[in-house]
């Protein structure tokens, strides 16, 4: 949730910072592109080091600083300075994922990976729809620069709190916790043998490639409603600041629903099924290709209610996969391996952050709309559902019936 309310803070104040920084449209596309430069890279970076050192301290540690470069964006004086403070706010940022997927591995089993990773992935959404109003209003009332500043300050509260209250591992939390455990591993489905296997083993699975592929064309739709919604609601229907803040309200509760049910269906086809892959693949298939058809209308509509309604829709279908790309994670590889991968997914799928709000901004500066850049943000999700549906197969040698504990 602090992770979201920091990021969608500068889009929700991008009318504000455009006016008294002297920035256009295809400026600003690149700023919330770079961001995405720093982001991708420690997504890996930081997926190894948490393999490493473990999630508590790389997540306490990467929330610390994100807060500081958060709260340093009310220093910026241009484009320039705007810039480098994206790339390090990213930078801080990249572990967050291989982080909880991590945590998530040393706290469940496997038949409860999908559910414990959508409920905790909820915060984000949650995040999202707590900045419109939270930041909007601080912004109004003492400043866009003043704003960056107060919510700096809730991340290093939280960051104190996590350092004092959370352990990696069940076990580590409480020494006498032997049968919990036990528990999650007599359902790892994993032998001693899957330990010694590297990180390249992983990396080269079609599996992992096309769920690296589907998380890329997951966060296309995502970073492009993130960074340019908010914009395109002013722009295209010319809401102003404090209505544009309440509207975004809407996308994000709808997706905190998303995910938050999205792992636990999944989970569900897996008790019926007994099929792990196929219970995943049913969920991101499905609902990506929803997805895409309800963000492609989305930008062609002429008034603002059916705009955000399609854009609402969009997001809750996205979100229901939004734990599924960690789930397959949790199936197919060893715990020794799961920070690591977890951090090569999120790279591909942080390189479309990179391209896609930069291909929006240089869409709208050259044709003043937004209608293509919606449409092709359906068409690249669509190709997504396409490849997980071709690829992604259950083999019989690989179907587990996840039997209770």
């Amino acid at each position: 949730m602090v992770n979201y309310l920091d990021r969608v803070a500068l889009s929700i104040t991008v009318p504000m910072i455009e006016k008294d920084l002297a920035l256009n449209a295809e400026q600003f596309g690149v700023i919330f592109g770079s961001f995405f430069f720093g982001y991708a890279l420690f997504n890996f970076v930081g997926g190894l080091a948490v393999d490493k050192f473990g999630p508590k301290i790389v997540l306490g540690v990467a929330v610390g600083m994100w807060s500081i470069f958060c709260g340093l964006t009310s220093i910026a004086t241009g484009f320039m300075s705007l810039l480098v403070l994206r790339v390090l706010f990213g930078m801080a940022e990249g572990p967050i994922c291989s982080s909880a997927n991590k945590m998530i591995n040393g706290w469940f089993p496997k038949k409860e990976a999908a559910t414990a990773m959508g409920i905790l992935s909820a915060g984000s959404p949650l995040g999202g729809a707590v900045a419109g109003p939270i930041v909007g209003y601080l912004a109004l009332a003492f400043g866009w620069r003043l704003a960056f500043v107060i919510i700096c300050c809730i991340g290093l509260v939280w960051m104190g709190i996590w350092f004092f209250s959370v352990a990696n591992t069940a076990k580590e939390m409480d020494k006498s916790s032997a049968v919990i455990e036990n528990s999650v591993a007599s359902v790892s489905g994993f032998t001693d043998e899957d330990a010694k296997l590297g990180l390249m083993h992983y990396l080269k699975q079609p599996v992992i490639l096309v769920t690296a592929f589907a998380f890329f064309c997951y966060n296309y739709i995502l970073f492009f409603f993130l960074s340019w919604f908010p914009s395109y609601l002013v722009q295209a229907h010319g809401l102003n600041i404090k209505e544009m803040s309440l509207t975004t309200i809407i996308p994000w509760v709808v997706g905190f629903v998303g995910l938050a049910i999205g792992g636990f269906v999944s989970d569900k086809i897996l008790q019926v099924t007994g099929k792990v892959l196929l219970s995943r693949k049913i969920v991101l298939v499905t609902c990506l290709l929803a997805a895409a058809i309800c963000v492609g209308f989305a930008g062609t509509v002429s008034s603002v209610v059916p705009a955000v309604a399609l854009m609402s829709v969009s997001i809750f279908f996205l979100y229901l996969t939004g734990s599924i790309y960690w789930a397959i994670i949790q199936d197919i590889v060893h715990k020794a391996k799961v920070g690591s991968v977890s951090g090569f997914i999120h790279l591909i799928g942080s390189i479309s952050g990179i391209i896609g709000p930069i291909i929006t901004g240089f869409i709208v500066q050259n044709t003043g709309k937004f209608d293509s850049a919606f449409i092709l943000a359906g068409v690249i999700a669509a190709i997504g559902a396409g490849l997980v549906f071709t690829v992604i197969k259950e083999k019989n040698n690989e179907s587990v019936l996840i039997n209770a504990v």
